[in-house]
C-alpha cells in the first residue's frame, strides 16, 4: 500500500493512502459543476499515486491540478475552476498551519497575521498604527471567502506566485481575500474616521468582486515593509553630464522599487555637436542610452526581474538613423541597445511630409538652442496643419547658421517599420495630438510618455542650481522638473458592464487612486513633487474583448466602434465627476487654476453634449466653479498579469488565441478565454486575423474620451507589405490616436516592456 508523507514542524508522518478520502474530496468540490465528469479526474489521480511506494501530500494536491487542468478544453472550461477550488485547499491548510488555526475555517485571524507579518518584517505598521482593533475586527468580518471561488487557475496561481504577502522561504501566509482588505485598508487609511470603514468596505466589495484591480506595484506592495505603489515615471534628460548622470541615478532608484521608467533623452546633443565650443566632440545620445540599457539590467529589482526603459526621441534629431537602429540584431554592437524599449516623436508636420514623399530635416537640439535662443522641442502645433511647430521649423531650415541633415520623410519612416517587423519597437507617439489635448498645457509641456505609451502629464528636467560646502558637509539645490508618475487601475469591463455598476464602482476606483498619491513614498524627490502638484490618476480598462464577445459584438463593426465611444464616455463622465466631487470635499490639484477643467474648454474640445443619460452641462458648470482634484484621469495600460488574476483580457486587445499555454517552470497550464461558450465563441477572433483599421478606429474613438492614452497594440502578418503598414500608421495619426505600442508580428516573440504599468 502507498504511504502518504506528511511534514508536521520537521516531524515526518507516514500514514496509509485513503482511496475514498480522495475520491470524497474530489466530488465535495465538483459538486458546484453538474456538468463535468469526476470520475476521471479520481481515477487517473489514484492510478498514479498507487504506482508509487511513498509519495508526499503535497505531490497528490498537484496532481489532482494538473489532471483536471488537462481536462481543458474550449468545450469543457470550467475545469480550471475546478484546479482553482483544488488548489485553494491546499493553500488554505498551509496557511493555517502556518498561522495555528483550523484549516476547515479556511481564513484565520485578520488581526493575527497583521501581528504576525509584523513582527517578522514584512507587513509594515501601517494598519496595526492607524486602525482600532474594533476596526480591525471590524474589517474582518468584510471578508467573504467564496469570493476566492472567482478565481480561474492560472488568475489564482498568479497571485500566489507574484502578490501575496509570504515567509522568507516561501511560506504561505497572506490569502486572497486578505491581499484585496490590506489594499482597501491601506488606501483608505488617512481617511476621515467616522465614514473610513465604509469606504474600506466599498473598495474590498471593488476588488473582491474583481470588477476593478490596481495597478502591480500596489497591488503587491499595499501594507508591506518595502517597495512604493506607484507604476512607472517619465524623466526629462538635461543636456549636461551633471543632468545625465544625476538621471541615471534616479532612474536607478525608481527601478530598485519596480518602477518602469519612460526617459525623454531628445534635449541631449546630437552626435558631431560641440562641447564647450569645441567643435565636433559630442558623441550623441548613443552613449548614453547604452548607459541606460545597463542601468536596466543591472538594478534588477530585487533579483524578481530586469528594469524597464523606454527611450523616447525627436524624429528631427539628428541622431534619428542610429536611434531606430539600437535594438536590431545585426550591425555594430557598440552601437546596440537590446535591453531598452525604443519610441520616436512624431509632429504632425513630419507625418505630412511621409504623406506628401516629401523632405525632412534633422537638427541637433544643442545648436538650434544657441543659433536660435529656443528649443524646438518646446513647440507644439495648437491645431491641426497650423501652429508654432511648424513656424520654428521652418525657422530652423531656413536659417544658413544651422547645420542641417536633408533626409526623405519615407525614408525615416521605412526604417521604423523596418525596425518594428524586426524588434516590436519603436512605439509612436504623436505629440501635436497629445499636447492639443492636454488639459494642463497652462503649466508645461508634454515631451514624450511612459514605459508603456498610455500615459502623457507635463515634462521638464530637474537641475542643480547650486552646490557648496557648508560646516564640512556638501549642500546641493536642485530646481525640481515635472518628472511624472503614473498612478493605474483598471476596471474589468466583462464584470462591471455587464453588472451595471460603474456608477458605484468608479467613484470609489478614484478615491482609491487618489490615495494613493497621498499613501506613496517615492525615492526620488522631485516625483514627489510632480504627483502633489498634477494628483494625476491613470484609470483604465481592460476585457474589452470578453465585453464585445458577451454582447454579441464583432470586432470588425461600426457597431464596436459606435459602442467604443459611448462606453468610454460613461466611464469618462463617472470618472470627472467622481474626481470633482473629491475636489469639493478635499481640494483641487495645485496646479488647476487656469487649466482647461477650470476654464472648461475640456469639455468644448470633446464636444460633450448632455443626453439622456448624463448631464455634462451641470458637470461642466460643477467642474468648472467648484474644481478637479486630479490633473488627469484616464490612462489604458497593457494590464496583462492582472487581466489573468480577475479572468479577463488583456487591456483594449483582441485575443490570440481562444485557447493557449502559460508556460511556468516545469509544465503549460491550459488557459481559456473568459465567458468562452457557444453563443460567446464566434466573437472571438485572432489578433493577426483581424483586419487593424477597425482596431485603430475603434482606438480613436475611446480616445477622445481618454483625457491620457492608451497602450494599443497593432497585429500584422510577417508578409504584410510596407504600404499596408503605413496605411496603419497613417490612420492611426490622421484618426487621433495619440499613441501606438507594440508592432505584433507574428515572426517576433517580444519581450515585454512593462509588469508595473499592469492595473
Amino acid at each position: 500500500m502507498t504511504q502518504v508523507l506528511k511534514d508536521r514542524k520537521s516531524q515526518i508522518q507516514k500514514l496509509e493512502f485513503d482511496e475514498q478520502r480522495l475520491v470524497r474530496h474530489v466530488e465535495k468540490v465538483m459538486s458546484d459543476f453538474p456538468n463535468l465528469q469526476s470520475d476521471n479526474l479520481s481515477e487517473r489521480t489514484i492510478k498514479s499515486i498507487l504506482s508509487q511506494k511513498e509519495i508526499k501530500a503535497s505531490e497528490i494536491s498537484n496532481k489532482l491540478v494538473l489532471n483536471a487542468l488537462d481536462n481543458i478544453t474550449t468545450s469543457e472550461t470550467e475545469w480550471t475552476h475546478v484546479a482553482a477550488r483544488l488548489y485553494l485547499k491546499r493553500l488554505y491548510k498551509e496557511a493555517g498551519y502556518n498561522r495555528s488555526y483550523d484549516p476547515g475555517d479556511k481564513y484565520g485571524s485578520y488581526y493575527g497575521i497583521l501581528k504576525k507579518l509584523g513582527e517578522m518584517g514584512i507587513y509594515s505598521e501601517t494598519i496595526l498604527k492607524k486602525y482600532t482593533n474594533e476596526e480591525i475586527k471590524l474589517a474582518n468580518s468584510y471578508i467573504e471567502p467564496e469570493k476566492d471561488y472567482l478565481f480561474t487557475y492560472i488568475g489564482l496561481k498568479t497571485l500566489v506566485d507574484r502578490y501575496l504577502a509570504k515567509g522568507y522561504a516561501g511560506e504561505i501566509y497572506e490569502l486572497p481575500q486578505e491581499r484585496y482588505l490590506t489594499i482597501a485598508l491601506v488606501l483608505m487609511s488617512d481617511e476621515e474616521k467616522e465614514k473610513r470603514m465604509e469606504l474600506v468596505k466599498e473598495a474590498y466589495w471593488a476588488l473582491s468582486n474583481q470588477y476593478m484591480t490596481v495597478a502591480t506595484p500596489t497591488f503587491s506592495n499595499a501594507g508591506k515593509s518595502y517597495g512604493q505603489l506607484s507604476s512607472c515615471f517619465i524623466d526629462t534628460i538635461e543636456d549636461s553630464l551633471q543632468g545625465i548622470y544625476d538621471s541615471n541615478t534616479d532612474i536607478a532608484n525608481l527601478s530598485k522599487n519596480s518602477g518602469g521608467i519612460g526617459a525623454y533623452v531628445g534635449k541631449i546633443r546630437s552626435r558631431g555637436s560641440d562641447i564647450k565650443g569645441f567643435k565636433n566632440v559630442s558623441s550623441g545620445v548613443i552613449p548614453w542610452i547604452r548607459q541606460l540599457n545597463n542601468t536596466a539590467v543591472s538594478v534588477d529589482q530585487l533579483g524578481t526581474r530586469s528594469g524597464s526603459v523606454a527611450v523616447y526621441l525627436d524624429v528631427w534629431h539628428k541622431d534619428i538613423m542610429s536611434f531606430l537602429d539600437l535594438k536590431l540584431n545585426n550591425g555594430d554592437e557598440r552601437q546596440r541597445a537590446h535591453d531598452i524599449f525604443t519610441a520616436v516623436c512624431l509632429p504632425d508636420l513630419f507625418m505630412e511630409q511621409v504623406e506628401k514623399r516629401a523632405d525632412w530635416y534633422l537638427f541637433d537640439p544643442h545648436e538650434v538652442k544657441s543659433v536660435m535662443g529656443w528649443c524646438l522641442e518646446d513647440f507644439f502645433d495648437d491645431e491641426k496643419g497650423n501652429g508654432e511647430f511648424r513656424e520654428r521649423y521652418e525657422e530652423c531650415v531656413r536659417c544658413n547658421d544651422l547645420n542641417k541633415d536633408k533626409v526623405a520623410a519615407i525614408d525615416i519612416m521605412k526604417r521604423i517599420m523596418v525596425s518594428q517587423l524586426e524588434t516590436g519597437t519603436p512605439y509612436m507617439f504623436y505629440r501635436d495630438t497629445v499636447n492639443r489635448a492636454n488639459p494642463n498645457k497652462h503649466a508645461g509641456m508634454i515631451y514624450s510618455s511612459n514605459l508603456c505609451v498610455e500615459v502623457v502629464n507635463n515634462q521638464s528636467p530637474t537641475t542643480v542650481t547650486k552646490q557648496y560646502i557648508k560646516d564640512g558637509e556638501i549642500i546641493i539645490h536642485k530646481k525640481p522638473g515635472d518628472m511624472v508618475v503614473c498612478n493605474l487601475s483598471s476596471i474589468h469591463l466583462g464584470r462591471a458592464v455587464v453588472d451595471n455598476v460603474l456608477s458605484r464602482l468608479i467613484p470609489i476606483q478614484m478615491r482609491m487612486l487618489d490615495n494613493v498619491i497621498d499613501q506613496n513614498t517615492i525615492p526620488v524627490l522631485q516625483a514627489q513633487v510632480s504627483n502633489i502638484n498634477y494628483r494625476s490618476t491613470g484609470m483604465g480598462t481592460f476585457s474589452w474583448n470578453e465585453l464585445l464577445a458577451i454582447k454579441g459584438i464583432r470586432w470588425e463593426s461600426e457597431e464596436a466602434v459606435e459602442f467604443a465611444d459611448k462606453l468610454y464616455e460613461e466611464i469618462a463622465y463617472y470618472a470627472i465627476k467622481a474626481s470633482s466631487d473629491l475636489a469639493i470635499e478635499k481640494g483641487s490639484y495645485p496646479l488647476y487654476k487656469g487649466s482647461e477643467w477650470n476654464t472648461g474648454k475640456y469639455f468644448e474640445r470633446r464636444n460633450y453634449k448632455t443626453n439622456d443619460r448624463h448631464d455634462w452641462g451641470a458637470l461642466k458648470k460643477q467642474v468648472m466653479s467648484q474644481g478637479m482634484r486630479n490633473g488627469w484621469l484616464m490612462a489604458v495600460a497593457p494590464n496583462g498579469s492582472t487581466a489573468l488574476l480577475a479572468n479577463g483580457t488583456a487591456s483594449i486587445d483582441p485575443v490570440f488565441n481562444k485557447l493557449y499555454y502559460e508556460e511556468k517552470k516545469n509544465y503549460k497550464i491550459p488557459v481559456t478565454v473568459p465567458s468562452l461558450n457557444s453563443k460567446t465563441t464566434w466573437f472571438y477572433k485572432s489578433a493577426h486575423e483581424i483586419d487593424q483599421i477597425w482596431s485603430v478606429r475603434q482606438n480613436a474613438a475611446r480616445q477622445r474620451n481618454i483625457d491620457q492614452s492608451q497602450s494599443f497594440n497593432i497585429y500584422v502578418k510577417n508578409d504584410i507589405k510596407a504600404k499596408d503598414l503605413l496605411s496603419i500608421h497613417m490612420t492611426a495619426w490622421s484618426e487621433g490616436c495619440k499613441t501606438t505600442y507594440y508592432v505584433r508580428s507574428t515572426s517576433i516573440d517580444i519581450a515585454e516592456a512593462c509588469e508595473s504599468c499592469s492595473s
